[in-house]
C-alpha cells in the first residue's frame, strides 16, 4: 500500500524564487491497484512520481510504502520513464538484467525471468539485439521488462508512451494491462491522455494547475479485461467527460483569474 500524506514540494529557481510544485497532496493506493494521474502541464504529476520513488524528498508531508517512510529509492519499486533510457552498448537482454547487477542479485538466475518477460511483450528472439536495432515501441517494451526484472511490488510509469506514435501507444497501453493482469502490481501511471487514463485505471486522479493539488479522484467502474472497444461504453464516456471537464475547467478558471 502507498500512503501519501499532506505532501508538498517547493523548488527554488535560479534567482531564488520559490516554485510551488505540489501542495497538500494526500492519497492512499491499495495493493495491486492501478491509478492513473492526469492534469495540465506543470501541475506536478512527474514530481509526485519522483517523490514516491524516493528520487527527491518532499518539502513537507510524507510518502510511505507498506508503512515505511520513503527516504530513498527502494528495491521494491520499478520506474519507467517517457524515454526508454537503455544502455546503447548493451544487448537488450543485458539491459533487462541491469537492475539485478546494480542490486547485487543473481544475474544468471535472472536470465530465465528476463527471457520470460521479453517473450511476454513480444521481444522473444531480440535478446541479443542492441537498442539502435529496435523501434521506439520495442525499446519501451524492453524498458518495461527492465523495470519488472527484480519483481517490484510498485511500478511507477511517467508518461511511458509520450514519445510513441498513436498506434504504437494504443498497442502499448493494452500491453501494460496484460502485464498487470498476469503479474499484478501497484501502479501509478502519469499520462496526458484522458482516454488512456480511463482505459487503464481503477481510479483516475485529476490534478489542478500549479501548485498541484488533487482536484478529484474518479472511480472507474468498468469491467475487465478492457480493450479500446470499451470507449463506446456509457460509463467510459461519462468518466472521460468528467476528467476533461475538471482539467479544462480548472485551466479556464486559472486564465480568468490571472
Amino acid at each position: 500500500m502507498i500512503s501519501i500524506d499532506n505532501l508538498s514540494k517547493v523548488f527554488h529557481s535560479r534567482d531564488g524564487a520559490k516554485v510551488f510544485a505540489l501542495e497538500d497532496v494526500s492519497l492512499t493506493v491499495g495493493d495491486n491497484e492501478f491509478i492513473t494521474i492526469v492534469g495540465p502541464s506543470g501541475c506536478g504529476k512527474s514530481t509526485l512520481l519522483r517523490l514516491v520513488s524516493g528520487l527527491i524528498q518532499p518539502s513537507s508531508g510524507s510518502v510511505a510504502i507498506d508503512r515505511t517512510i520513503v527516504i530513498e529509492p527502494r528495491q521494491d519499486t520499478g520506474i519507467v520513464f517517457q524515454m526508454p533510457v537503455l544502455l546503447p552498448w548493451a544487448t537488450i537482454l543485458d539491459n533487462v538484467l541491469f537492475p539485478l547487477k546494480m542490486l547485487g542479485r543473481d544475474v544468471t538466475g535472472g536470465i530465465v525471468k528476463a527471457r520470460h518477460l521479453l517473450n511476454m511483450v513480444g521481444l522473444g528472439g531480440f535478446e541479443q539485439k542492441y537498442p539502435r536495432e529496435l523501434s521506439g515501441g520495442m525499446q519501451q517494451r524492453a524498458a518495461i521488462c527492465r523495470s519488472l526484472i527484480h519483481n517490484p511490488s510498485v511500478l511507477l510509469m511517467d508518461e511511458p508512451f509520450g514519445a510513441l506514435d498513436a498506434l504504437t501507444r494504443e498497442e502499448m497501453a493494452l500491453e501494460v494491462l496484460r502485464i498487470w493482469t498476469e503479474e499484478p502490481k501497484t501502479i501509478l501511471f502519469v499520462t496526458h491522455s484522458i482516454t488512456e487514463a480511463v482505459l487503464l485505471a481503477d481510479r483516475v486522479v485529476v490534478m489542478s494547475p500549479r501548485p498541484g493539488r488533487i482536484a478529484e479522484i474518479i472511480d472507474i467502474n468498468l469491467p475487465r479485461p478492457r480493450t479500446f472497444e470499451i470507449e463506446a461504453h456509457h460509463e467510459f464516456q461519462k468518466a472521460a467527460q468528467r476528467v476533461r471537464g475538471l482539467i479544462f475547467g480548472n485551466r479556464d478558471e486559472q486564465q480568468t483569474s490571472s
